[in-house]
């Protein structure tokens, strides 16, 4: 049925769920929190602080228009301002100027949200999928430290490092010597206060009070002629409009890494949506996701800008003060606007030192490792029984993402982890767990269950009943064979084997030729292949691959048992 209005706007003033006021109140208390952090991560990115409220303001509109999330908070974030300065660092070269970076970063904004558009309109919404959670969860922990570390200097007042994390923290453990005191202190206190507020006061935006509490003391004391570095000097007025001073052959250069930011951002965005989309009931459409993240970009690349995406946090900041329509962030947007235009020289005496406790305090919760522990323990011991490789694939694709991002960098990192669990995938479809059944029960009560996770059962006489947990395909056929003619000569006085089908979904037709070889194999042992509650499509593609040659087939495991043949025989024997 067709939207009488933008999805985003579905619950707006005058239908039951409507409420103006709510959406300006939730909107003040976004703007509390966006405002300093947008500064915050326009530094991750490598550019003026600024450049975060430039994006902030075309990104808010322009989502709001073509999104599908009523609650979701589109601006700079710091997974994407991290991939951001990779990836210009890497068109740029070493040595780059200020105004090289700026430009490259607004193309890379503007790249993004081509990239996404195009995404949107092909509806390739799925793309999403290729990223894992275990990934991406992986990825996320270990951009975390690397923004973290490289944010440690600003913090200590020391020089910065360059590398990977490991030198970066190599290089910060190696001149604590040059920590300069009242940096140290104030970016302590700083980072103390945002944790407290964090934990004692959450409703309280804990980043402006600690950066208001910061410019008032370098205002009052003077902190700033002892040496204590500041924000200096921020451009207030709006931005220029318009494409950014990039090279056509920047401009291709770009692109490659602007798909990986695209996925990474809407990744982490489409997750925000759904979750508050699910509290509030109602759908996300991940097409129209594409579309408004693929705008948000385009205005902030066309705005001097940088790379925007959902955000998770500032998500729940808007959703906990009570947002019900995008009216909410549109009016973030407006007072965004006025402090471009009135209130830049406010944040100018802002230490740098706060500005870095602010992503740390922003970044340190993304270090779940309590959430690294439990796909540690996501271990089925039926499958480690057959493939140990396998056995935590979800835990060694995040180490895997996560040390990859630690060692290589952002994308590098993110394409191995992706890379990794490709592969781990391809190993479990190409070695299923064959399970071995026994019967529980009697009568129409019957149930067939794994004799591996119900010892205490023993197995019909001279019948092997086996389930593949899996399709059957071109990948697997040949070990599930093997495994399957293991088990058979492992049984005793066997005369009948039934694959049950339950857990099989589907076959190709290397599979079906490999089913009839099976039952070729096991009758010169004399014993009987049948195939039981098998799947329609199971079916259709042993009939047709397979004409007059299939197995036998029967309409649950009950029917292939009941008639036994009467002894193991050579394959001549007539059997009833």
């Amino acid at each position: 049925m067709p939207r009488a209005v933008a999805p985003s706007f579905a619950g707006l003033p005058g239908g039951p769920a409507g409420s103006l006021r709510a959406d300006l109140l939730a909107g003040l208390t976004v703007w509390a929190v966006l405002v300093p952090e947008s500064l915050a991560y326009a530094t991750i990115a490598g550019v003026s602080p600024v450049v975060g409220l430039y994006a902030a303001v075309p990104a808010l509109v322009l989502y709001a228009v073509l999104g599908s999330s009523r609650h979701l908070v589109v601006a700079p974030m710091s997974a994407t301002a991290a991939l951001s300065i990779g990836v210009v660092g890497t068109v740029a070269g070493p040595g780059a100027n200020a105004a090289t970076t700026a430009a490259l970063t607004a193309g890379l904004a503007l790249a993004v949200g081509l990239v996404a558009l195009v995404a949107g309109l092909l509806r390739l919404g799925f793309l999403s999928a290729f990223i894992s959670e275990p990934v991406l969860k992986g990825f996320i922990i270990g951009l975390a430290l690397t923004i973290m570390i490289g944010q440690v200097p600003a913090l200590l007042g020391t020089s910065k490092g360059s590398g990977n994390f490991f030198e970066k923290a190599w290089h910060v453990l190696t001149h604590l010597g040059e920590a300069h005191l009242l940096t140290v202190a104030i970016g302590a206190g700083s980072l103390a206060a945002l944790l407290l507020l964090r934990r004692f006061l959450p409703l309280v935006p804990g980043s402006l009070v600690v950066a208001l509490a910061g410019i008032a003391a370098v205002a009052v004391l003077g902190l700033d002629d002892h040496g204590l570095d500041v924000v200096g000097t921020i451009r207030s007025g709006l931005p220029s409009v318009g494409l950014p001073d990039v090279s056509y052959d920047q401009a291709v250069s770009l692109l490659g890494g602007a798909t990986g930011v695209m996925l990474v951002g809407f990744a982490e965005g489409l997750g925000a949506a759904k979750t508050y989309a699910e509290r509030a009931g109602y759908d996300i459409d991940a097409n129209e996701e594409l579309l408004g993240l693929g705008a948000a970009n385009v205005g902030a690349g066309l705005t001097s800008g940088m790379v925007v995406n959902g955000s998770l946090s500032k998500t729940a900041v808007n959703g906990g003060a009570g947002a019900r329509t995008q009216l909410s962030n549109l009016s973030v947007a407006v007072l965004t606007v006025v402090t471009l235009l009135f209130l830049t020289g406010l944040f100018e005496k802002l230490p740098e030192t706060t500005l870095a406790a602010i992503v740390i305090a922003a970044v340190v919760e993304l270090v779940d490792v309590a959430s690294l522990r439990r796909l540690y323990r996501a271990r089925t011991s039926a499958v480690a029984s057959i493939n140990r490789l396998t056995s935590r694939s979800d835990f060694v694709a995040a180490a895997a993402a996560l040390a990859g991002v630690l060692v290589f960098d952002t994308l590098p990192g993110l394409a191995i982890g992706v890379a990794i669990s490709l592969v781990l995938l391809i190993a479990r479809t190409s070695r299923p767990y064959v399970a071995t059944l026994t019967p529980v029960g009697s009568g129409p009560q019957r149930v067939w269950v794994d004799v591996e996770r119900n010892p205490g059962h023993p197995p019909l006489p001279g019948v092997l009943v086996v389930r593949v947990e899996g399709p059957l395909m071109f990948a697997n056929a040949e070990f599930v064979r093997s495994r399957v003619r293991r088990l058979a000569a492992d049984a005793e006085d066997l005369r009948l084997v039934v694959l049950d089908g339950r857990a099989t979904p589907s076959v190709d037709v290397t599979a079906a030729g490999m089913l009839v070889q099976l039952r070729t194999d096991l009758a010169r042992s004399g014993v009987e292949l049948r195939l039981a509650e098998d799947v329609g499509q199971v079916r259709d593609v042993l009939r047709r691959a397979e004409p007059d040659k299939e197995p036998a087939l029967y309409p649950d495991i009950a029917a292939a048992v009941a008639h036994l043949p009467d002894r193991p025989a050579d394959p001549d024997d007539a059997d009833g």
